[in-house]
């Protein structure tokens, strides 16, 4: 697909009304999730209608009761790659753990590395595989940034790319405990939707997480629409906010495609009168990139929404329950109330009655779906 100039990336510059700590909860820390349903489909929703603040408990197959004919419903396909790696000091043997986010080039990665304090530059690093052994794939560290993340160099492969599935293990968030990368084999396949297509992602579009295949065709049988774009989610989408105002964050750009089909379906939709539903965040600021009407090609977002925000697109937005403090938060309390800052009150609101009635929350928690 021919790379576009047009496609915009776009910020929020809306004025900072509200603080990072606005966004804060206390989370019972039995209520995250550490395993997945043993079904996909078989997690709770939390149905929250905005102009009422009504809220429904239901189960997610019943989201096909909240869908109407004539409905686009768009996911992001984007697939999760292995991208934490294991490795050692090659002269103390300390050992570090990386997780790739951004390609450079060819074996030119900036990544997260930890113990951070022990890779200074010049640092040099040999890969284990997964059963700890040392490998012939090495790393130099190259250079640090002001975030703290690592520009790696790898060489004793023609690609580390293509060593992902070898050496890799699947990136789960640091709130989810393994004792063993044999502990993680489940992951693989249950930190991944059903759908995904295109390998780039290094944390799951999570919403997606809870469709099957029959899920989708029974949709599709109801007269719903079903499209795809992709969103390689980085370190704009799960970045912690640092800053004490919420408008000086700096999100991170994010890879972004859009095909032909999606553009027209959701372009029509749109026209017609006809409701968008985004499944996931991620999908959200895609759409919300564009100002009017989607343009098909490849780019790059950096789109951070917050409250108060205008949206031009998205109807109804599917999502999980998130982190206090994240973007994901803010960007749910902007969509629960478009042009206002309640939306944060409606959002604590709710997520303080999920907490009451022992939802899951995050990344293989349970849904929510706003309307």
């Amino acid at each position: 697909m021919k790379k576009l100039a047009r496609f915009p990336v776009l910020t929020h510059f809306a004025t900072p009304i509200l603080k990072t700590a606005d966004f804060d909860f206390d989370l019972p820390p039995e209520l995250i999730a550490q395993r997945p349903t043993p079904q996909r489909d078989q997690s709770r929703l939390l149905v929250l209608h905005r102009r009422s603040a009504q809220i429904e408990h239901q189960r997610f197959p019943d989201l096909l009761e909240y869908l109407q004919p004539g409905d686009i419903l768009v996911l992001n396909n984007s697939r999760v790659v292995p991208a934490r790696l294991r490795g050692m000091n090659a002269h103390t043997g300390g050992q570090f753990e990386i997780l790739l986010l951004e390609e450079n080039a060819v074996n030119d990665w900036w990544v997260m590395l930890r113990p951070g304090k022990r890779a200074r530059v010049g640092t040099q690093i040999v890969l284990r595989n997964h059963d700890s052994n040392r490998t012939n794939v090495n790393a130099i560290v190259r250079e640090k940034n002001d975030e703290g993340h690592r520009r790696l160099r790898f060489s004793g492969t023609p690609n580390i790319a293509n060593e992902l599935e070898n050496l890799g293990e699947v990136p789960l968030p640091p709130y989810i405990h393994r004792d063993s990368s044999a502990s993680m084999e489940s992951d693989r396949e249950r930190y991944q939707t059903v759908f995904a297509q295109p390998a780039g992602s290094v944390a799951a579009p999570t919403a997606g997480l809870h469709f099957t295949e029959s899920l989708l065709n029974e949709i599709r049988s109801r007269g719903t629409q079903i499209c795809f774009l992709t969103l390689h989610v980085g370190l704009g989408t799960f970045a912690p906010v640092k800053t004490e105002l919420i408008a000086a964050h700096k999100m991170h750009a994010e890879r972004v495609e859009i095909s032909a089909e999606t553009a027209h379906l959701v372009n029509a939709a749109k026209q017609e009168r006809r409701r968008v539903i985004a499944v996931g965040t991620t999908a959200l600021r895609v759409l919300e990139t564009f100002d009017s009407a989607l343009i098909p090609g490849a780019g790059k977002t950096r789109i951070f929404i917050y409250p108060p925000h205008d949206f031009k697109t998205v109807d109804a937005l599917l999502t999980n329950f998130h982190l206090p403090r994240s973007t994901l938060l803010m960007l749910t309390s902007a969509f629960a109330a478009p042009k206002e800052t309640r939306g944060r009150d409606l959002i604590l609101s709710a997520y303080a009655e999920a907490i009451r009635e022992q939802y899951r929350f995050f990344s293989y928690g349970d849904a929510m779906l706003i309307l």
